[in-house]
């Protein structure tokens, strides 16, 4: 159930090329005209630019462009997720600060968020641009207690699913280039980077890393990024707020990390190939070898499926995708 905060936040967005009362405000919320006021004042605390003008009532003109953790927190309808969230102005990595909370227990559902990340990571050791306050940085610690290690991957999958909701709800159609991108056009938009750590059969716990460019514009990526990734804002022309886009995103992952554990990955899966990018097309995959393939789905343990010319089927667990 959304809070009135996030709901005060969209309808004040809804109306930010003109004034909304407060009579309206509090008939559309169901609250009293002074809890109207007193969320406002919350909302300067934390950032937000409101102008309130006698006769008219009031309009939004800037978002903070900063994280808190309070923010963050305030109107979190999670059950959950980000429940334990820790924020960092500035981090070498969410996922080095994730481990060592994990190994001091933190709890399942805690939440590493940073304003600027030093030493970002991705997939395979690359490095992530995430040393501006325009994006998501973050990193979820789970603890599945059902779940085999030899499954973990699959979270990853998930997690795009996820990701693909939210843009949706955001305004936003994108696709998923397996096994951890999410792209808009031919552009990467979001990035996923799940580590574990587990003995024998035993998940001990895992990191669910995030990177998401929201805000950006193109000439705030280095230059040799500009051609090969976008921002939320580009997409779309419109500037949001991080932490309602934190929210929506907290809400989708958690509601899908649920059926995963409750459902299996067959759910999952089917929804992940409703969104994949470059379906049933012919791709240059790179393994020990670079060959052509068609990419035809993945397979219930979330592995790449490809077929040759000949129709052979073949899984692959860990390949470089290229268009």
């Amino acid at each position: 159930m959304e809070s009135n905060r996030t709901k005060l936040i969209e309808l004040l967005s809804n109306y930010s090329d003109r004034y909304i009362s407060g009579e309206r405000l509090s008939e559309q919320l169901g609250i009293s005209r002074s809890a109207i006021w007193k969320h406002m004042n919350e909302l300067k605390k934390d950032g937000y630019q409101i102008e309130a003008v006698r006769n008219k009532g009031y309009r939004i003109i800037g978002f903070p462009d900063e994280l808190s953790a309070s923010s963050i927190q305030w109107g979190l309808s999670t059950k959950w997720l980000g429940k334990n969230l820790i924020h960092r102005k500035s981090i070498d990595s969410t996922q080095f600060l994730g481990h060592d909370l994990a190994r001091e227990d933190a709890p399942h559902g805690t939440v590493i968020i940073a304003d600027h990340q030093t030493k970002g990571r991705g997939r395979l050791k690359r490095s992530w641009h995430s040393e501006d306050k325009h994006g998501l940085w973050f990193t979820v610690i789970l603890r599945p207690t059902s779940l085999e290690p030899k499954d973990a991957t699959q979270l990853t999958l998930v997690a795009a699913v996820a990701l693909v909701e939210a843009f949706r709800q955001l305004g936003l159609e994108v696709k998923i280039k397996w096994p951890n991108d999410v792209f808009s056009r031919r552009l990467k938009l979001t990035g996923i980077l799940t580590e574990m750590q587990a003995e024998q059969d035993q998940i001990e716990y895992i990191l669910l890393g995030i990177g998401m460019n929201i805000n950006q514009d193109q000439d705030q990526f280095p230059e040799d990024l500009r051609e090969k990734v976008t921002s939320l804002k580009i997409e779309t022309g419109k500037s949001y707020d991080l932490t309602q886009v934190f929210h929506e995103v907290a809400q989708r992952l958690e509601e899908k990390y649920d059926t995963f554990i409750e459902e299996g990955f067959e759910p999952i899966k089917k929804e992940w190939e409703q969104h994949a990018y470059r379906l049933n097309e012919w791709l240059t995959i790179k393994t020990k070898e670079t060959f052509q393939a068609k990419f035809v789905g993945i397979q219930h343990d979330g592995a790449l499926l490809i077929e040759d010319e000949l129709g052979r089927q073949t899984a692959l667990y860990s390949a470089e995708i290229y268009w």
